[in-house]
């Protein structure tokens, strides 16, 4: 897997990139899974304004058409659909795949997560951040392969985080076999969103395809992922400090989507990078490539969890076997 970055893509806390950087996306048809709020709103929003065809996927079909209607008064040319998605039921995940419409994928953004929720199992009895957070985006990304591969030059990106860094990564304690803590089993999903992007890389490397798989860390963003969803049950007070925290601590999201935006975007970025804030601690900042992260160096521990990913979900991620060059 090529690690050097190309030379024109941004490297060093000296070049500014912004998202008016983004070159004319027209012709590309696009996916974002969790695209009704945050991050991935903002990621929609901006590919649909430089010209792409932006399909977003949601758990809850009035949130989804709430942002469907947002997208359209920001951008009133944007080509924006809406498809129903719950990376929480692999079913779903499956049904979703199925009924893909188009003929193709050319930038998967694998955005959609759940963080540091209370204890709760998905529809398939799994840990509900490792289940959602990796297994769902696993088999999703999966069992869209054959679509992904169907265009000249696919791009996965899939949204880690900066908490990654910290994980101390449990094979043996992925679905909370041997207990729960809500920010470790948090972090832990975010390592293995990184294990995977890399590993997928490898693969389709191996097989001589042009499949660019890329992961981002979007630092500390003001987002609904803590105080939305499952953390809307915490009460009063869990809402108020993560409130006040989100304003004095978390940056606005369109700064966080930079990342996701910059590695969907840059062309000549090499597959397997990953993308990162300048800033101290990878919070905050502009985008750069980092190349000095332990996960990215451990194929074993990720080859594991992608065959563990693999038995637990049922999906297999399908390559065509390279053809041999012409004597």
């Amino acid at each position: 897997m090529t690690r050097t970055p190309a030379a024109s893509a941004r490297t060093s806390p000296g070049d500014r990139w912004t998202p008016g950087s983004i070159p004319d996306q027209t012709g590309r048809l696009v996916l974002v899974t969790g695209a009704n709020s945050g991050i991935g709103y903002v990621t929609a929003r901006e590919l649909a304004r430089r010209g792409a065809h932006v399909v977003l996927a949601c758990r809850n079909h009035e949130r989804g058409q709430e942002a469907i209607g947002r997208l359209h008064t920001e951008v009133p040319h944007a080509r924006a659909e809406l498809h129903l998605l719950d990376l929480a039921d692999l079913t779903s995940v499956c049904r979703f795949a199925e009924g893909w419409p188009h003929d193709r994928i050319d930038l998967l953004v694998n955005n959609a997560g759940i963080a540091m929720v209370p204890f709760s199992r998905t529809a398939d009895g799994f840990e509900s951040q490792f289940g959602v957070n990796h297994l769902g985006t696993f088999a999703l990304t999966g069992r869209l392969m054959p679509h992904l591969l169907a265009a000249p030059n696919p791009r996965v990106v899939t949204v880690s985080s900066e908490g990654q860094r910290f994980a101390r990564f449990d094979l043996g304690n992925l679905d909370a076999e041997r207990g729960y803590r809500a920010l470790f089993a948090y972090i832990q999903s975010k390592r293995a969103n990184l294990y995977f992007a890399t590993e997928l890389q490898r693969r389709a490397d191996s097989a001589g395809l042009p499949l660019r798989s890329m992961a981002v860390d979007p630092g500390l963003t003001r987002t609904n992922v803590l105080t939305g969803g499952a953390n809307s049950t915490r009460g009063r007070t869990h809402a108020a400090l993560m409130h006040l925290l989100l304003r004095t601590a978390f940056r606005p999201t369109p700064e966080g989507a930079k990342t996701s935006l910059y590695a969907a975007t840059v062309p000549d970025l090499p597959g397997g990078s990953y993308v990162v804030p300048d800033g101290p601690l990878q919070l905050r900042g502009e985008p750069v490539v980092r190349s000095r992260e332990h996960a990215l160096q451990d194929t074993t521990t990720a080859h594991r969890l992608w065959t563990l990913s693999v038995r637990l979900t049922g999906v297999h991620h399908s390559f065509p076997a390279r053809t041999p060059p012409r004597s």
